[in-house]
């Protein structure tokens, strides 16, 4: 079974744009019908197509977002969704503006360690 490329892209509102979001998931081939789009507040994770695309992946898929704060803004579920994703799921992701986040690299215990503190920052950073 082949493993598959997913996108995931979230804007906080209906009138927002997800034009940038959409043009960094094309420039890596992420197939239009694996990109999954809400327009919701990431104060949750009450988002019906984020629950559809945890449904699809399969240990082994790569998810790709632009940004870690399109996963939402609360610190504690960013680090809590993250570790299911990776860590229970078995599924990579890699965040597009920042390269330190992409769990295809590094799977050493030190390459770990780097990324986890680096998401730890980034996520809080996201909530403030």
């Amino acid at each position: 079974m082949e493993n598959k490329i997913y996108g995931y892209v979230r804007v906080s509102s209906v009138d927002q744009n997800e034009d940038r979001q959409l043009m960094a998931l094309n420039k890596v081939n992420v197939p239009m019908k694996n990109i999954y789009m809400d327009k919701l507040s990431g104060k949750d994770f009450n988002r019906p197509q984020y629950k559809k695309l945890v449904r699809k992946l399969k240990v082994g898929d790569l998810l790709y977002i632009l940004s870690i704060d399109r996963l939402g803004r609360n610190y504690e579920e960013i680090q809590n969704r993250w570790r299911i994703l990776t860590k229970e799921n078995g599924i990579d992701i890699c965040v597009l503006d920042m390269p330190l986040l992409d769990t295809r690299n590094g799977k050493d215990l030190m390459g770990t360690f780097i990324a986890d503190l680096v998401l730890q920052i980034l996520s809080f950073v996201a909530t403030v």
